[in-house]
């Protein structure tokens, strides 16, 4: 089971950060992403981080702006937004899958999302 939480309303140009809190299965065993979906439109790949290494993967949109961490021990994972825009408005969902890469089929296990919304 995956809960997100710490999605609210900011002004453009704040930063939140969103945690992701993993139960129920051995988090650092699983590749963990970051996913949103703005209104109206399809679900889009927002940042990944592999389960040991530290490695991470971002989509341009947010590359520098965003950053994903991960706490194995806590499993949790993070997603610190800075700099947002009124385009960073969505529901953001949190995935556990096993391979590094922004194909939301690669991810088998999702969260129940939390609203960022961002004004102008």
């Amino acid at each position: 089971q995956l809960q997100a939480s710490g999605g609210g309303l900011v002004q453009a140009g704040g930063s939140l950060r969103l945690s992701c809190a993993a139960s129920g299965r051995t988090f650092s065993n699983y590749v963990m992403g970051w996913f949103r979906q703005a209104p109206g439109k399809g679900r889009e790949f927002v940042a990944a981080i592999s389960r040991y290494d530290g490695r991470t993967y971002y989509a341009g949109s947010v590359e520098g702006r965003f950053a994903i961490s991960r706490d194995n021990a806590k499993a949790t994972v993070y997603l610190q937004m800075n700099s947002l825009k009124p385009t960073d408005t969505a529901v953001y969902y949190c995935a556990a899958g096993v391979v590094l890469g922004p194909q939301s089929a690669d991810y088998a296990y999702w969260g129940q999302g939390t609203l960022v919304t961002v004004s102008s």
